[in-house]
């Protein structure tokens, strides 16, 4: 364990070295989730007033599902990165050291992870200032950007997966781009579970997007929920740890592949 986390504190340091040296990349991936909690929080802010919506403002209730989305989007396409590794041919030079293979697997991860707490952390406060209120505290949003971290890792994981296995990323964007709506919007990002079909709301309940917002909401609400956040955070977690095994696994395969 020592070497491992040892292991995997150096490769994420290799990763964040160069994200600190092109931070226009955080950055500019910040202009899309702005849009869409300015655009959609005052377009559909009328939305509340529907009987059975369950939020006073559209505005509160949109910012964990902006929060969530850009995580979905954010680390949906962590696998280009990867591929970038196998196509210089760094990933095989790595192969061939002696640092854990779960330590290589994991700092893309963690980087995303870190990335994914920063966005969260500044839309938040974005959400804040255009006047969302967070009633529940400050666990409210700290649970909110845990929550996106851990659906990050999760999609991350998968991306990065996808790439050890296909190697082809025409697929991983096709594949990225054909499930990231049906993730979002099959989940409670942008409308209560109370008003969709009936066949959605089923299909939300099972998603795992919808874990992480309603872990959020449960303890962003006046009378925090935490047996909501404790399940579906539970779920997130085991999802999350599932996920990760399974891109060290491809690892290893992509490895007795060479």
């Amino acid at each position: 364990m020592t070497a491992l986390a040892t292991g995997t504190w150096w490769m994420t340091h290799r990763r964040l070295s160069a994200l600190v040296r092109n931070p226009a990349v955080v950055v500019m991936t910040l202009a899309q989730p702005m849009i869409w909690l300015f655009l959609f929080g005052e377009l559909f802010r009328k939305v509340v007033e529907l009987p059975g919506f369950g939020a006073p403002s559209y505005l509160d209730y949109i910012v964990p599902g902006v929060v969530v989305m850009n995580a979905v989007s954010l680390n949906s396409f962590a696998g280009m990165a990867t591929m970038d590794e196998i196509e210089r041919g760094t990933l095989d030079r790595f192969l061939v050291t002696p640092v854990r293979r779960g330590a290589i697997a994991n700092a893309g991860v963690v980087e995303q992870a870190l990335s994914t707490a920063f966005q969260s952390m500044v839309i938040i406060g974005l959400g804040r200032v255009a006047g969302a209120h967070y009633p529940g505290g400050p666990a409210g949003p700290a649970v909110l950007v845990a929550a996106s971290v851990l659906i990050g890792v999760v999609l991350a994981s998968l991306s990065n997966t996808l790439a050890l296995l296909v190697r082809d990323r025409n697929t991983i964007i096709g594949l990225n781009v054909m499930l990231l709506l049906p993730l979002t919007f099959l989940s409670s990002a942008f409308m209560a579970k109370g008003l969709m079909p009936s066949w959605m709301r089923h299909v939300a309940e099972g998603n795992p997007v919808s874990w992480a917002l309603d872990a959020a909401r449960g303890a962003l609400a006046d009378d925090p929920d935490w047996a909501t956040v404790a399940t579906h955070g539970g779920g997130l977690l085991a999802l999350a740890a599932a996920a990760v095994g399974l891109a060290v696994h491809s690892l290893r395969s992509y490895q007795r592949s060479q």
